[in-house]
């Protein structure tokens, strides 16, 4: 008989994977920005100026360029995928903090308008 039994340890692939939550918060920030930008284009329409601009076509100011925009809902969509998608953990959470931050960048925009 083995006079030393063999110590069990969890695989490495694992324990990293119980501290890993990026691809959830990627799908999280992912699923509620549709929610975000609906409540953030009504925010806008509440003030006076763009719901005169939206209901007459006057008074209409001039917000942030809207390439802005698709470029931060473009930049969020890729780096949500790379968030799901990468197999290093360090590349999951940069692609996650920069498809916060695209989203952001979306939502100023939205809200540049009020």
């Amino acid at each position: 008989m083995n006079a030393t039994s063999p110590s069990v340890t969890p695989p490495a692939h694992t324990t990293a994977a119980g501290r890993d939550r990026s691809r959830f918060w990627a799908g999280l920030a992912a699923a509620l920005f549709v929610p975000a930008f609906l409540a953030a284009v009504l925010v806008t329409l509440t003030f006076y100026r763009p719901s005169g601009c939206a209901t007459y076509g006057e008074q209409c100011a001039e917000g942030l360029p809207g390439w802005v925009l698709a470029w931060g809902v473009g930049i969020g969509a890729v780096m949500f995928v790379v968030a799901l998608a990468a197999p290093a953990l360090r590349v999951r959470q940069v692609a996650l903090a920069a498809q916060l931050l695209a989203e952001c960048t979306a939502l100023l925009v939205v809200l540049s308008y009020a």
